[in-house]
């Protein structure tokens, strides 16, 4: 079959289903209407091959290509990014249907189809779509397969059989090529879709925005400990530190990102574990004080957290250590100093001259930031979900008001207290907890464990960190969230606005097993396949192999990748199977020929009784069919002399007859 022509059915049936299978991962972030386009196009392409319909014009495509891209404008905003391109693509992949009239313009879509399943790996990239991209995968392998042998147009899953074994087949070479291959860094970066991160903290926060993180059960991040898991109540990871206050909400300072790393001293065991971020499109890590990491392209800033080069939009895998009892600036810099005591002037008048007052009976730090602990502990204060509105004066109608509030409410009312005391004091906003799955040995962080507290300086000791909830609601930093909101009346159910999340259901405990293996599962997916980078493949190498340099490494990989492809060679071909008599190897031949239409020999079949049968079955080619049996008969059985020549021109004959591509010029 050349080129110019027409598709097979087999073909177009598997392509249809290919661009189905294609199509439905990126339902999730595609305008709906697209659903209809294909059914539409589909539909023509079907009428059109049953000649019940005729193709579509120019004027007609050039009208569909317009309506298409400008749908796309309209619903994206642009055509070009991560989203806008990816529906644009779509769209033309569905109407290149009513266009496709050739085996040319089938194999377009078909790589259309092919780029198509990889740029669904950009919005989702878990182990279940991994699998599932097996399925359009094989299905397009199956239109390829249909394009190149006719004589499968009528026998769909062998088609689809043979795709299958092809992937099977790729898989061993795929496997070590993933292994061994140089990890290479991204050639170009790729704007990530603008959903990828729905949910998450900010540089800038009011009091009640963390509580809203509290209804998200998305995955911030997942840790492995090298030793064991420390407890609980000491896992508060750092994310940012908020050291601008304008009177109603606190924002990260942008010199500390610039700024020179803090002085600071180990002291106490040390924590080593690994982390595997999700997008959060900041350049904020998550570690435990105070860490050093293997990442390249992060560093400590002077408010001890890390700061990445550029926002991590992929999900990322980096190793820290931590000392959870460092001792952090003991002599603080002017200028983290002028940062951590900035106040707003003429509001909260009540609050500065309370804590005026207390300070006269507390004139130490840590004495007045320990009065100020047991203020919130023995007062009334309410943990809530749902505080009142702050105003112009929001910290004093909290301190002395309704005294409702979530973790942001008491860290930024201690913090502002102990700034208007002269003491340098910043909140810090982070996570605590998480959830600890025992069969994987990691824990799970997730957003409802967004968190704040708050750290103070002290002359000699460096900087202390306080948790004001704690106070209030210790179940929140002994338990998680969950215990917090049962134990306090009038907050509703735990993740009420996500009523389908299994969090919600970790009193049945079969359900929360199925939850927990999934998670590992997925873990394990991402921990070890999407993020095996240059590092973890350089780990383990030298833990099968030992120490072992370059050119060793080149020449190992190339020695073993072409060990497997010649193994893979002799499987497929087996040579020693094949007939050395020059007679019974064309013969054979014929039999692969026509096994393809349902024929096949019996053992002991005659020549002559075989071609009967085979002429009978493809009586438009029974010309042919009878030339090449009697010409191999008589050579075979009689005396005339062996013309080896005259076999192979009437087995090309019957080739061409048969209309089979490629094959009739390789006898």
């Amino acid at each position: 079959m050349t080129a110019a022509q027409p598709i097979p059915r087999i073909a177009l049936t598997w392509l249809l289903v290919a661009q189905a299978l294609v199509i439905a991962p990126h339902l999730f972030h595609l305008p709906p209407w697209i659903v209809g386009l294909w059914l539409g196009c589909a539909l023509w392409r079907i009428q059109q091959f049953r000649m019940k319909v005729r193709a579509p014009t120019r004027i007609e495509k050039a009208g569909l290509l317009i309506v298409a891209a400008a749908s796309v404008w309209f619903a994206q905003g642009t055509v070009i990014g991560l989203d806008g391109g990816t529906a644009l693509l779509i769209s033309m992949f569905v109407l290149k249907l009513v266009e496709m009239n050739t085996r040319r313009d089938a194999l377009v879509v078909i790589f259309l189809g092919f780029f198509a399943v990889v740029i669904a790996y950009l919005f989702d990239d878990s182990f279940l779509a991994a699998l599932y991209s097996l399925l359009p995968i094989s299905a397009l392998l199956a239109a390829l397969i249909g394009l190149q042998q006719s004589g499968m147009a009528n026998r769909p899953w062998p088609t689809y059989r043979l795709a299958g074994s092809l992937v099977l087949q790729a898989l061993p070479l795929m496997l070590v090529l993933f292994l061994f291959f140089p990890r290479l860094g991204p050639l170009w970066s790729m704007p990530q879709s603008a959903d990828k991160a729905v949910t998450g903290l900010s540089d800038t926060i009011a009091p009640g925005e963390i509580a809203e993180l509290s209804q998200s059960a998305e995955r911030a991040f997942r840790v492995s400990f090298e030793e064991d898991s420390p407890p609980r109540n000491t896992l508060y990871w750092r994310a940012a530190t908020f050291e601008r206050f304008d009177g109603q909400r606190w924002s990260v300072s942008q010199e500390t990102a610039y700024s020179t790393a803090p002085q600071w001293q180990p002291a106490g065991p040390a924590v080593n574990y690994t982390v595997v971020m999700e997008p959060s499109q900041k350049p904020w890590l998550f570690a435990l004080d105070v860490p050093q990491i293997n990442q390249g392209d992060a560093r400590l800033a002077a408010d001890f957290h890390l700061q990445r080069r550029r926002p991590v939009d992929s999900p990322l895998m980096y190793k820290a250590t931590s000392w959870p009892q460092v001792v952090r600036e003991v002599q603080i810099s002017p200028a983290n100093s002028r940062r951590a005591l900035q106040l707003p002037a003429g509001n909260d008048l009540q609050a500065r001259a309370w804590i005026k007052d207390l300070q006269q009976r507390y004139p130490e730090a840590q004495a007045l930031a320990g009065a100020l602990l047991r203020y919130f502990r023995e007062e009334p204060f309410i943990y809530t979900l749902k505080p009142p509105v702050g105003g112009a004066n929001a910290i004093d109608a909290f301190l002395f008001e309704h005294r409702r509030g979530f973790c942001a409410h008491y860290a930024g009312a201690m913090t502002f207290l102990l700034r208007v005391a002269g003491i340098p004091a910043r909140m810090v906003a982070g996570y605590q907890g998480g959830e600890y799955n025992q069969a994987g040995n990691y824990l799970t962080v997730h957003q409802f464990d967004a968190h704040a507290w708050v750290e103070y300086w002290v002359a000699g000791k460096g900087w202390i960190s306080v948790d004001p909830t704690a106070q209030v609601a210790p179940e929140r930093i002994e338990r998680g969230l969950e215990d917090a909101l049962a134990s306090a009346r009038g907050e509703g159910a735990f993740l009420e606005s996500s009523p389908f999340s299994p969090m919600r259901y970790r009193q049945f405990a079969w359900l929360n097993d199925v939850r927990m293996t999934w998670d590992r599962l997925n873990y394990g997916w991402q921990r070890w396949v999407l993020n095996y980078q240059a590092e973890t493949q350089g780990d383990l190498l030298r833990g099968w192999f030992g120490k072992v340099d370059s050119a060793t490494f080149v020449a190992a990989l190339v020695g073993g990748g072409s060990l497997l492809v010649a193994m893979l060679a002799l499987w497929l071909l087996k040579p020693w199977q094949r007939e050395r008599d020059p007679q019974k190897k064309l013969f054979s031949q014929f039999e692969r020929l026509v096994r393809r239409y349902g024929l096949e020999r019996e053992k002991a079949e005659t020549v002559r009784h075989f071609m009967h049968r085979t002429s009978q079955r493809l009586p438009d080619q029974q010309k042919e069919i009878e030339a090449f049996c009697l010409s191999f008969e008589r050579q075979r059985y009689s005396r005339e002399d062996v013309n080896e020549s005259l076999l192979k021109e009437r087995l090309r004959a019957l080739k061409r007859a048969l209309n089979t591509p490629g094959k009739a010029d390789r006898v």
